[in-house]
């Protein structure tokens, strides 16, 4: 039997990864930490990882993408990859949160009776974040000193490339960070989209916004 071969990009965070899954095993993956720059980088990646993999684009079941929240340019650009290659193969393209992604990795099972709480760097000094109890609640926008009176008052695991960081702001809570807590997220975007694929539940990407666009105002307008 064939077993699904399914690709996973992220390039919303701090950097790029890419993975090909073969089954539920990890058939290539490709990491560049770069913050800036995956116009150039993400296309030639993902022909790395292919061909580590020994494949083509063309045996793809699924593409799945980080559909953020993160970086405007970096999500767009991965948005953009993975539907490109959809229409090339046929193959859909599907989406997945990064907040999903961080959750995937620690299943209930493994946060000891604690809720999860994802934390993912916004590079502006605040913090994306989202709690996982019996269900996702919403995801939300909120500054260091703001996030501790957002939260219940509850034993929570902290997990996300922002744990670290956030951890000081909720120092004296009944938080403990997660073990590896910032890994690059396309192994868990993809098996994500496995599972989609799978059950005929494909989520199309589109963009996860947390925070409005910078936008500049063309010197002619601001004139008038």
């Amino acid at each position: 039997m064939n077993q699904p071969l399914i690709l996973g990009i992220d390039s919303a965070g701090n950097g790029a990864s890419i993975a090909v899954l073969r089954g539920g095993d990890v058939a290539a993956m490709r990491t560049d930490p770069r913050p800036h720059g995956q116009a150039e980088i993400l296309m030639p990646m993902i022909a790395d990882a292919l061909t580590e993999a020994g494949i083509e684009a063309a045996a793809l079941a699924a593409i799945g993408v980080a559909t953020g929240p993160g970086s405007f340019t970096g999500l767009r650009i991965a948005i953009a990859a993975a539907r490109g290659l959809a229409l090339a193969t046929g193959s859909p393209a599907i989406g997945i949160t990064r907040f999903d992604a961080v959750a995937a990795q620690f299943p209930p099972e493994r946060r000891f009776g604690r809720a999860l709480l994802v934390a993912l760097d916004t590079r502006r000094g605040d913090f994306f974040l989202q709690l996982f109890r019996d269900r996702a609640d919403e995801p939300f926008l909120a500054s260091g000193d703001d996030a501790p009176r957002a939260l219940p008052e509850t034993p929570i695991l902290l997990a996300g490339d922002a744990a670290h960081r956030l951890a000081p702001y909720v120092a004296g809570r009944d938080i403990r960070v997660a073990d590896n807590p910032d890994r690059p997220l396309a192994a868990d975007v993809a098996r994500l989209a496995a599972v989609a694929y799978r059950d005929g539940i494909a989520t199309p990407p589109r963009p996860l916004y947390l925070r409005a666009p910078d936008t500049t105002v063309p010197r002619r307008e601001a004139a008038r």
